[in-house]
């Protein structure tokens, strides 16, 4: 077992079209992560590069050096280390026991050769592992001490995959942190359009054990034609469909009531109800929006789901 370290490797020799393409996209992505403190040094550096895989026959000569050279520009001199034997046979001798492996190495195997060879550099934070795809490269970056992913993505040419693997990662951690009951702020603002209209924003914390609950304050811009009230809604197991209600109260009302003691109506009732069904389309920050409201207006249209249209405001 070798373990070295990566030196600003050299440029490799150009290879199959699309993978060298991905690979220039992939120096893009590491920069931007880097950037954007996901692939931080504190939780990343220094790293073991366990693979390097081609698919074809006619990369083999160069898909290693270049993936070296790729992750040595992304993440700067002298913090990866490459493991030369982690995909080879691994003969380990305890006492008493003599044990050979071979095929894919887990994390306690790859901790523990790093621990043996390292000398006295610091102990590794995690492991690379780079291959090559039907269209472009694959880069998993895992956590050794706590088995955690911290990066996983695959990366083509004109970043199709990438955006349909950014979107697998973005599904599980939206999963585990409804898990954990972390809440979340949104904005959200609803356009029912035909036959009856109703235009509001509102501003919901999601709460509860799943994250199931969204609450919060409601400014109708019609429907009542200028109100302010409060906005429950429920997310269902059904792809993720919004049901809820609001109750809001109309300024222009409660204004003109307390000028004159008396219970009149100037546009609106002095409150009004409404029931809110969201749809989302597409996986997408777009709904399909239905409303009912107690003054007998229905309505059909479009939701926008966080979406700040004041800067300020999350």
């Amino acid at each position: 077992m070798v373990v070295g370290l990566v030196l600003a490797p050299g440029a490799a020799h150009a290879g199959r079209g699309q993978t060298r393409d991905a690979f220039d996209r992939l120096e893009e992505i590491l920069e931007m992560r880097q950037e954007d403190g996901l692939l931080s040094a504190r939780n990343v550096l220094p790293a073991i590069v366990v693979s390097a895989t081609p698919r074809y026959e006619e990369s083999r000569g160069w898909f290693g050096p270049q993936a070296l050279a790729v992750l040595g520009r992304g993440f700067g001199e002298g913090v990866l280390r490459v493991c030369e034997a982690c995909m080879g046979p691994r003969t380990s001798v305890t006492k008493g026991r003599l044990e050979q492996s071979v095929g894919p190495v887990s994390l306690e195997e790859i901790t523990r050769l790093d621990d043996r060879y390292r000398g006295e550099s610091a102990r590794a934070r995690s492991a690379i592992w780079i291959d090559e795809t039907a269209s472009g490269v694959a880069l998993r970056i895992v956590h050794l001490r706590s088995g955690a992913v911290i990066f996983a993505q695959n990366v083509d040419p004109d970043l199709q995959e990438y955006r349909g693997a950014a979107r697998s990662f973005r599904l599980a951690e939206e999963l585990e942190r409804r898990t954990r009951g972390d809440s979340l702020t949104h904005a959200l603002f609803d356009a029912g359009i035909y036959p009856g209209q109703h235009f509001s924003f509102e501003w919901v914390e999601q709460w509860g054990d799943t994250n199931n609950n969204l609450t919060g304050i409601v400014l109708s811009t019609f429907d009542p034609v200028l109100g302010l009230g409060f906005g429950y809604h429920r997310a269902l197991e059904f792809q993720n469909m919004l049901v809820g209600g609001k109750l809001v109260l109309s300024i222009p009302t409660a204004i003109a009531q307390s000028a004159t003691d008396s219970d009149i109506e100037v546009i609106d009732p002095i409150v009004t109800g409404v029931f809110v069904a969201r749809y989302p389309l597409w996986g997408s920050n777009y709904a399909a929006l239905l409303t009912a409201s107690t003054s007998g207006r229905i309505a059909f249209g479009i939701a926008f789901l966080n979406t700040s249209f004041i800067p300020v405001i999350p």
